[in-house]
């Protein structure tokens, strides 16, 4: 993280990957980037006659059910109170995780060393104007449903879910900053997949930094990772919990990715996301777990989850 802090404070460019537990670290700066790792913010796909064919292997309900009733078990001793529980999905896909890069249509993208890909549609932290913002995203549903916007909006786990994740990363962005507000609360997002088209929700939270923020940029980052979208309240014992529920390692899965041009950052939370194993690919995805969550639908979001975006 020390990296960070001196490239931000000689304002030299850099490209930064970390992973959920903060083990590993990629720093390079964008005039030595290597051929093998690729990166784009609201760019274009690239255009392409051949359509992406994605079969998914999704592991037995039973088995996610398994691991929910323990979330749940915790939730109600008291130890935590939203936790985002994730999985690995087997997957055959007829692209390269490099075609796959060029062929997503997303907010973020990254193509790792041939390791994995990722492209998300949920920003991290930017950094403009000594101004920090963050998005959290929580709250999905097929568009194609009757009412989608008002049910999701109306849908009380889901508000509840997302009161608490906006509310944590307020603590968090209130200890690397100051004036911390909420300047959109639960809004929509429209994301197109290759089967459907999902409606997100998302809220928008602002706060001050220091003006010196450049030279203390790795320990910002530290102490808001890892994000609290993708882990839940309160973050420290949830991660444990996380730790132990879990039947894969995360990795660089919801770790962060960002660029810092010289003058401003702009980061994102890696999900949607498609990793080389030695047995082949794997999607990994999830959802946040609540008192009021129900098993089956929080399968089926798992599911809905793995998907190529168009």
């Amino acid at each position: 993280m020390d990296r960070l802090s001196a490239l931000a404070s000689e304002g030299v460019p850099f490209l930064f990957v970390i992973s959920y537990d903060k083990r590993e670290v990629y720093v390079s700066t964008l005039d030595k980037l290597p051929d093998d790792i690729k990166f784009a913010r609201l760019k274009k796909p690239f255009c392409s006659d051949k359509t992406p064919k994605l079969t998914k292997h999704p592991i037995p309900f039973t088995t996610y059910n398994k691991a929910f009733k323990r979330v749940i078990k915790e939730i109600e001793a008291g130890n935590t109170y939203l936790l985002n529980l994730t999985f690995s999905t087997p997957i055959e896909c007829s692209m390269s995780l490099e075609e796959i890069y060029e062929r997503a249509n997303a907010p973020f993208k990254l193509y790792f060393k041939g390791r994995f890909v990722c492209f998300t549609p949920e920003p991290f932290i930017v950094i403009e104007n000594d101004r920090i913002k963050t998005y959290p995203m929580k709250g999905t549903i097929d568009a194609a449903l009757p009412n989608a916007a008002e049910n999701i909006m109306a849908d009380e786990k889901e508000m509840a879910e997302h009161v608490m994740v906006v509310d944590l990363l307020r603590n968090d962005l209130g200890i690397v900053g100051s004036e911390v507000r909420v300047k959109r609360f639960r809004y929509l997002d429209k994301i197109v997949t290759a089967d459907k088209t999902l409606l997100q929700v998302s809220s928008e939270i602002e706060a001050v930094l220091p003006k010196d923020w450049q030279s203390r940029l790795g320990e910002i980052l530290d102490s808001l990772l890892p994000a609290g979208s993708i882990t839940g309240t309160p973050k420290r014992k949830t991660c444990e919990i996380i730790s132990s529920i879990e039947s894969h390692e995360r990795g660089f899965f919801t770790g962060v990715f960002g660029v810092f041009d010289g003058k401003n950052l702009w980061s994102a939370v890696m999900i949607r996301f498609i990793e080389r194993t030695k047995d082949g690919l794997v999607y990994k995805s999830g959802g946040g777990i609540t008192i009021d969550s129900k098993a089956e639908s929080e399968y089926r979001e798992m599911i809905d989850k793995v998907y190529f975006p168009l």
